[in-house]
């Protein structure tokens, strides 16, 4: 077995061979300046001719230049402020009990303790060197000569915030041994000064991708090659030099709680299946209303609960739930997982720095209500928007009297004013949104028939928006599908751009500092969110979903059925009291295939109404 010091050597080789790049890049900036030097020096003591006064000249203009461009290549990278991970800081104040075990670990494993620890809405932990200038003013020793020099300084440790909520104190402390032990590779000068040259040359890289105007944009667009031709000649050395230093690290801590860290290695695979499924599921429907979860790591644990409890693995964490959570290490977690909860919406969604009137948290108590059922309201009423700005279409017609005239065709999609028949005009839509009869073309338009004096009268439409109304759209006009899908696409497309500009117009920037949110150096700015969870749906989709949603309401309004929520699937739909989870089938028989029979006896079984109308918001 190989000792963590072999791992130590193998990265300290590869470091050093990342800064003889550097040092070959500085020697090749300075070979014009050295062979001009040559020149002047042999012309000065009479060993050079004449003759060689314009080869001098020109070997001295080159070194201007070439010195010129080396200051403005090292000016920038020195300058650009590396990116940093989104991340919420904790202090030590605040973690009193979680910076001592994490000291303890250190002592352990006779490596320097990380500087500072943060937290991040992600199931991963990792070192982060974040002693650029640009971070925050450096650490100063006092010599004994009474000068003052740069305080070496150890990486800050950054946790996936759902770990604090799902792991137990003993796995923490197993799970974070090697990446604890990683600062102990990190402290060799030579390995910290190939990272630095590493980070600065992507910084750069990122600073001339930015840069903007002419005469601006064209130094440092020449800077952003050198770089990219720098990092690709150290690419392969940088890589192997964190593969050395991850295995020297685990090598490291593999006399610590070995035991323990198979058994937290397999709750960080848990973790991340839960924290998928809460953030896609869950989550994801609130922020799109404006709304953020603001116990999500606590939330997560009822995820993982119910996830294991469906996968049949509840027997075996029984046990596991009755130690101590590791969130007990933090002095107040509610108010940390708040701020984790708001950095999670702004990374995964892209929302506000902070809570306002549009961007407001919402508890687990109050989300079915606040969130699940004006989701479905919401979604309805879009619904019916773009129904009632639909073209009518007519029904089969009647058999026609004996002695009618021609009968007349039926309105489609494009029957527009432009493409009808000549001399006929387009029927107007009925007052439900439904099918209406066109005039005749050779006259004037008839008067209706007065109903018979001894038949009842014709029933009245009923008022609102109606289940019966979406069925009948989709399942007697083949096309009413397609159309109703592109145009809730487009509807959601316009309301997602005017979500986007009003975000725009907030000044992210001042919002960042305020809260004391790390986000390195601001490429976060207009590219937000960094990480988005799902593509963009279909209209299909889209149409399923809003179908979906009426239906809903439809059973909530005259079946007495309730929204709830289901920790894996989101927003559900309980019917006394149990959740119903096989209205999917029925609705995309209807959306896929214009069958309405399955969802009419789903309404039927459940005792939904549909002929009756709904309230939309």
């Amino acid at each position: 077995m190989a000792s963590p010091e072999t791992g130590v050597l193998a990265a300290r080789a590869r470091a050093l061979a990342v800064l003889r790049i550097r040092s070959t890049a500085r020697a090749v900036a300075l070979l014009p300046a050295a062979v001009a030097v040559v020149l002047f020096a042999g012309r000065a003591t009479g060993r050079l001719g004449a003759g060689w006064d314009l080869a001098g000249w020109i070997a001295g203009g080159a070194a201007v230049v070439s010195l010129l461009l080396a200051g403005l290549v090292t000016a920038v990278v020195a300058c650009a402020r590396p990116a940093l991970s989104p991340s919420v800081p904790i202090s030590e104040k605040s973690a009193p009990d979680l910076y001592r075990l994490v000291r303890d670990l250190a002592e352990r494993l006779e490596v320097p303790a990380p500087s500072a620890i943060a937290l991040t809405p992600d199931c991963d932990s990792w070192l982060e060197d974040r002693t650029h200038r640009a971070h925050g003013p450096p650490r100063r020793l006092r010599g004994p000569d009474g000068t003052g020099r740069r305080a070496p300084e150890a990486p800050v440790l950054v946790i996936g915030s759902p770990f604090l909520w799902w792991m137990r104190v003993a796995e923490l402390r197993a799970l974070l041994a090697p990446v604890v032990a990683g600062t102990g590779p990190s402290a060799h000068p030579d390995i910290a000064a190939a990272r630095r040259f590493i980070r600065g040359l992507d910084a750069a890289v990122a600073v001339s991708a930015r840069a903007g105007g002419r005469l601006r944009g064209l130094p440092l667009r020449f800077v952003g090659r050198v770089a990219r031709l720098l990092l690709r000649a150290g690419r392969e050395h940088a890589t192997i030099m964190e593969r050395a230093v991850a295995a020297a690290a685990s090598e490291r801590a593999q006399n610590v709680d070995y035991g323990l860290r198979i058994v937290a290695q397999e709750q960080v695979g848990l973790a991340y299946a839960g924290w998928d499924r809460l953030l896609t599921r869950v989550a994801l429907p609130a922020w799109r209303m404006g709304r953020w979860p603001s116990r999500l790591d606590a939330g997560v644990v009822s995820a993982l609960t119910e996830l294991s409890r469906r996968d049949r693995l509840a027997d075996g964490f029984a046990s596991r739930l009755g130690e101590r959570p590791a969130c007990d290490l933090l002095e107040e977690p509610g108010a940390i997982d708040r701020a984790a909860s708001l950095l999670a919406a702004r990374l995964f969604h892209g929302g506000p720095a902070e809570p306002g009137p549009d961007w407001s948290p919402v508890g687990w108590q109050q989300y079915p209500e606040e969130v699940v059922d004006r989701k479905w309201r919401l979604e309805a009423a879009r619904l019916h928007r773009v129904l009632d700005n639909l073209p009518a279409t007519a029904l089969p017609a009647a058999p026609p009297a004996p002695g009618a005239g021609p009968a007349a065709s039926p309105l489609t999609y494009a029957h527009t004013p432009a493409h009808a028949p000549a001399g006929r005009r387009p029927a107007a839509p009925g007052p439900d949104g439904g099918p209406a009869v066109s005039p005749p073309a050779d006259g004037p338009p008839r008067a209706e028939s007065p109903p018979p004096a001894d038949g009842p009268p014709p029933a009245a439409p009923a008022p609102g928006p109606t289940l019966a109304r979406v069925i009948d759209r989709l399942a007697q006009d083949e096309r009413a599908g397609d159309l109703v899908a592109a145009r809730l696409g487009a509807e959601v497309e316009r309301e997602e751009r005017e979500e986007a500009a009003r975000q725009a117009a907030r000044g992210h920037c001042e919002q960042d500092a305020a809260i004391g949110v790390a986000w390195g150096d601001g490429m976060a700015e207009g590219g937000l969110p960094l990480f988005p969870l799902q593509p963009p749906r279909t209209g299909r989709e889209l149409l399923a979903d809003h179908v979906t949603a009426m239906v809903c309401c439809a059973a909530v309004d005259t079946a007495g059925a309730t929204p709830g929520l289901d920790w894996l699937d989101g927003p559900a739909l309980l019917v006394d009291g149990a959740r119903r989870a096989d209205l999917g089938r029925p609705v995309l028989s209807l959306v896929d295939d214009g069958d309405a029979g399955p969802l009419r006896g789903w309404l039927t079984t459940v005792g939904v109404r549909p002929e009756k109308p709904v309230r939309l918001v």
